[in-house]
């Protein structure tokens, strides 16, 4: 029998490259998002090449008890892969950005991640298999001024990630946290209205080669991984130089692409 992968954010870019590689390796899919129209596409592409059923659900992962919502759908169905994908940036000083807007993300990144993978973790340590794959970020490891919260929910993901990843050791189930830098996504059309990521074009890699970096690490059970040479050396400059200079880099950074 095929084993069955959930993948949120699964209707395009990093989401949709992680699910062709788990149904090029005949795992029926559950893809979650919140745009039907591509999660539609998703599901016709995908079962035109690969012999493996697609689920789709629209869904706004932002809002309160999603998770439960999810599960009360998958009536009974054992997910052997989790890959939590969705999200979304804001770019903006913090007071000035809308509040509505950010708890919408703090819900996703925080909430709903962390939800979803406790109701689907204790079936796996109960069969004693499963892999979850959660997106974190570069940006997990330093503050980031003028992406303050997402950068922080980011953090949030990579330690929560590292830490059950520890305690799962011996129970067959494993946790990976992605940590990928600039990527060609859908994320950088919404981070902003005045200014996005996709004018960052420096050490921007695609979907593809990141999704297929994540999954083989996640195969490999690693507990976190950073796509890429430059960004591996990029994740350590926090740790020797202060954080306050960390930050001042960042801001700088974030600063010069709104002019761009």
């Amino acid at each position: 029998m095929n084993k069955t992968a959930l993948v949120t954010g699964g209707a395009s870019g990093l989401g949709y490259e992680l699910a062709l590689l788990l149904a090029k390796d005949a795992h029926n899919l559950v893809l979650i998002d919140i745009d039907a129209e591509k999660l539609q596409e998703a599901k016709q592409l995908i079962e035109s090449v690969y012999s493996v059923t697609v689920q789709i659900s629209v869904k706004d992962l932002s809002q309160v008890n999603i998770s439960e919502e999810i599960i009360e759908e998958l009536n009974g169905l054992e997910i052997d892969v989790l890959i939590n994908n969705a999200g979304f940036g804001l770019f903006g000083t913090f007071w000035e950005t809308d509040w509505k807007r950010e708890e919408q993300m703090l819900h996703l990144h925080v909430m709903t991640t962390t939800h979803l993978t406790k109701l689907i973790l204790k079936g796996m340590v109960k069969r004693g298999s499963g892999k979850i794959l959660n997106l974190s970020s570069l940006a997990a490891f330093q503050p980031g001024p003028l992406m303050s919260l997402y950068y922080a929910t980011k953090g949030y993901i990579l330690s929560f990630s590292e830490a059950i990843a520890c305690e799962l050791k011996g129970t067959g189930v494993t946790v990976t946290a992605l940590c990928p830098g600039p990527t060609k996504t859908s994320f950088q059309q919404v981070v902003s209205n005045n200014t996005s990521e996709n004018k960052i074009t420096f050490n921007m890699a695609s979907s593809k080669e990141v999704a297929a970096y994540g999954y083989k690490s996640m195969n490999k059970g690693k507990v976190y991984a950073i796509p890429g040479r430059f960004n591996k050396l990029l994740a350590t400059l926090p740790r020797i130089m202060p954080r306050n200079t960390a930050a001042l880099i960042v801001k700088r950074i974030q600063e010069k692409n709104r002019e761009d």
